[in-house]
């Protein structure tokens, strides 16, 4: 039996070795080609997300993200879980504001998606960061 959330079929609680022990260098989350998060309001909501880091942050991105009942309960909360390969992180969860900070993540973000395809970018050839685009900066929680 799938465990979801699988594509953009949202699930409950992550299933996975849970590590409560702080995380310093999130580097590793640029080897993952799919992250999930987990936020809980009344009952947890797990999404499948774009994960990525940068200068040993972790982020998390959202397209058109306003609105969405996981970036929702984000906000509100400001805590979660993420699931990284088999093992699931507390994380804390801050919405990045500042515009300098959302290029690194939009940068982070078209690195590690090339690096996965196997292909190179340039930071000069990366297309805007539309404005409907969000980031959360996660911290470790454990």
């Amino acid at each position: 039996a799938t465990q979801c959330p699988c594509d953009r079929i949202p699930g409950a609680w992550l299933a996975g070795d849970v590590e409560q022990a702080p995380v310093d260098d999130w580097a590793f989350a640029n080897q993952a080609g799919i992250c999930y998060v987990e936020v809980t309001s009344f009952i947890p909501h797990s999404v499948t997300l774009n994960c990525m880091s940068a200068d040993k942050m972790l982020y998390l991105s959202c397209s058109q993200c306003d609105g969405k009942r996981w970036s929702t309960v984000a906000l509100e909360e400001g805590h979660g879980r993420i699931r990284i390969g088999d093992t699931v992180y507390p994380v804390s969860m801050t919405r990045v504001t500042d515009e300098g900070e959302l290029d690194v993540a939009w940068r982070a973000q078209a690195m590690k998606m090339a690096a996965l395809r196997g292909t190179d970018v340039a930071a000069n050839s990366l297309p805007p960061r539309p404005d409907h685009w969000w980031s959360f900066r996660l911290g470790s929680a454990g």
